[in-house]
């Protein structure tokens, strides 16, 4: 899909808060983390998620804009979110907090006028944990173009997912993006016996997905589509931790495809961004002056 537009417009819904790492607060959540660096890499991006009315909203806000992030956040009377993680050997683990602003996300005409125009949308289950975020994501994907890319970034985290919430958002989805550890949880819930390549075939054919991405962290990634298979080895690097990187990676694929590169050279921009920011320090490092005119490194 190639869009003719000087800038792709790419939204992501859900989660936005502060990632508590040991060295002190970063901003992040998937969605956003998406959208982050589809700003990096030239598209138009949008966050739509909420904060509380407190200091730590106040200084997301900041955040967003310090990045060129446009946005669509409601401030409500719940505390603006944040995430302590645990890293070991770089990997994150986290403790995600309950009842924050993100979960009382409401549907807003301003919201539906930005998606009906989007290239590109990215949700998870984790944004759609608590029944009013929920109902306002599925009703915001109702408005998106049947084109444009709609990408479910699985993201499970915790107890916050059913094999219920996955199917509904998967029928929601034109792009499904999981990684090795996530497809073995979803073999379970689904009853699916078969090789990886069964598996994801499984799930195209009967979402009717345009695309399924599997992330296999340090090993490979692998990017499914109708027409074609590409797989490329995950390179070697000094890890300082993966928090967002699997964001990154279909922030980066997406925007490349958009900007229309093949799915190999979107594949290959993908593998470059993810890889970087694994090198840096939290979800949103800063790489616009290292990006060429065909978009990546």
């Amino acid at each position: 899909m190639q869009n003719n537009r000087r800038k792709p417009v790419v939204v992501g819904i859900g989660e936005l808060l502060w990632d508590m790492l040991p060295s002190g607060k970063k901003a992040g959540g998937a969605p956003i983390n998406f959208v982050y660096h589809a700003s990096q890499l030239g598209a138009e991006g949008y966050a739509v998620s909420a904060v509380g009315n407190d200091d730590l909203g106040n200084e997301l806000l900041h955040e967003l804009e310090a990045n060129s992030i446009q946005h669509i956040i409601e401030k409500v009377p719940y505390p603006t979110s944040t995430v302590q993680i645990f890293l070991k050997d770089g990997i994150p683990n986290y403790e995600i907090k309950e009842s924050v602003a993100w979960d009382y996300l409401a549907l807003t005409t301003k919201i539906i006028d930005l998606v009906e125009d989007a290239d590109a949308i990215c949700f998870g289950t984790l944004g759609q944990r608590f029944k009013q975020s929920k109902d306002t994501i599925q009703r915001i994907l109702s408005f998106v173009s049947e084109d444009a890319y709609r990408v479910f970034d699985i993201n499970l985290r915790q107890h916050y997912y059913t094999k219920e919430l996955i199917e509904e958002s998967l029928y929601l989805a034109n792009v499904f993006k999981i990684n090795d550890e996530e497809l073995l949880i979803v073999k379970d819930l689904f009853q699916l016996d078969g090789t990886e390549k069964e598996t994801v075939h499984w799930f195209m054919e009967h979402y009717n997905l345009r695309m399924v991405v599997l992330t296999a962290g340090a090993s490979c990634s692998t990017i499914y589509t109708k027409e074609e298979v590409s797989i490329l080895p995950t390179p070697k690097v000094e890890v300082v931790d993966t928090v967002g990187a699997g964001d990154a990676f279909i922030g980066a694929l997406i925007v490349s495809l958009l900007k229309g590169a093949s799915l190999r050279e979107a594949h290959e921009c993908a593998v470059e961004i993810a890889t970087y920011v694994c090198t840096q320090e939290g979800a949103w490092p800063t790489y616009k002056d290292k990006i060429n005119k065909e978009g990546c490194f």
